[in-house]
């Protein structure tokens, strides 16, 4: 039987997209790759929070999957939005590699260096971390003598460059993205049997609630949102994009997190018409 993974046709995507065969092949099938390009990959130009962030890597192979053109899409958890797109489903989460934001090119936050980052989620708890910093929109630390960049460690870690790594900040430091770390096998509804044996318990049982906090806040929020499950608790946060003023909760119910968390957005006046899925 030969089963047609999708993904993106970038260097992690393939890489990932490596891991995703590994772990369907023990079926015994054959595999066979198909890159396919999305509307992030298009528009490298923009800052991802300007052009979606989570879903514009996501779309397009959806849509090959519900064509028949895939039979599994491979994604990093936390690109997608919170919610199942109709007639697909994530029928396997692969076991979740370090879900921690990473510092590369310094090895601590110090006063008023120049940090690149593409996400607001970031940006906010970094200036509120140390207001003197200057968040720049960009990946690439050359492109304006950066002292710093800040990017997902498990990417890092997938290439083999865990090693440029100068600072894995922990989630009482900075709350990871909500399933960051994560990889999801998304299939045809009905079909989950085709990577069954593949989703890991356990992740499965800490990046759901994380996920479902962020599809229960949904719109009338504009402030960057976080969720990281530990094992033991669910912690949230809402911020201030600028990073004037954090709040954080725990507890084991998310749908309650998210109406705390919107009710304290509320109040520091932080409501509007797009949801933060879209700009954390």
């Amino acid at each position: 039987m030969l089963v047609r993974i999708g993904s993106r046709g970038s260097r992690l995507a393939l890489t990932q997209a490596e891991q995703a065969a590994a772990a369907v092949r023990r079926s015994g099938v054959e595999i066979a790759f198909v890159p396919i390009t999305t509307a992030g990959d298009r528009d490298r130009s923009s800052p991802f929070g300007e052009i979606g962030a989570r879903g514009v890597f996501v779309k397009e192979i959806e849509e090959a999957l519900l064509a028949g053109r895939i039979d599994i899409a491979v994604h990093s958890a936390k690109d997608m939005t919170s919610t199942d797109t109709a007639g697909v489903t994530i029928g396997a989460f692969l076991e979740r590699d370090d879900p921690r934001d990473a510092l590369v090119g310094a090895s601590a936050i110090r006063e008023g260096m120049r940090v690149g980052t593409a996400s607001v989620r970031r940006r906010a708890q970094l200036l509120a971390l140390e207001p003197s910093l200057r968040i720049e929109p960009l990946r690439k630390r050359r492109e304006r003598g950066l002292d710093a960049i800040m990017l997902a460690a498990c990417g890092l870690d997938r290439l083999g460059l865990g090693g440029e790594i100068g600072a894995r900040l922990d989630p009482e430091v900075m709350l990871p993205e909500a399933a960051q770390g994560a990889l999801a096998l998304q299939v045809r509804a009905g079909e989950e049997g085709l990577v069954a044996r593949a989703d890991h318990v356990e992740t499965r049982r800490r990046v759901e609630p994380e996920r479902r906090l962020v599809a229960a806040i949904g719109g009338g929020c504009l402030a960057p949102v976080a969720a990281h499950h530990d094992g033991k608790r669910l912690h949230a946060l809402i911020a201030a994009e600028d990073g004037s003023w954090v709040e954080r909760r725990s507890g084991d119910d998310p749908d309650a997190l998210a109406a705390e968390l919107i009710a304290l957005a509320a109040a520091r006046g932080a409501t509007g018409t797009q949801s933060p899925q879209t700009r954390a």
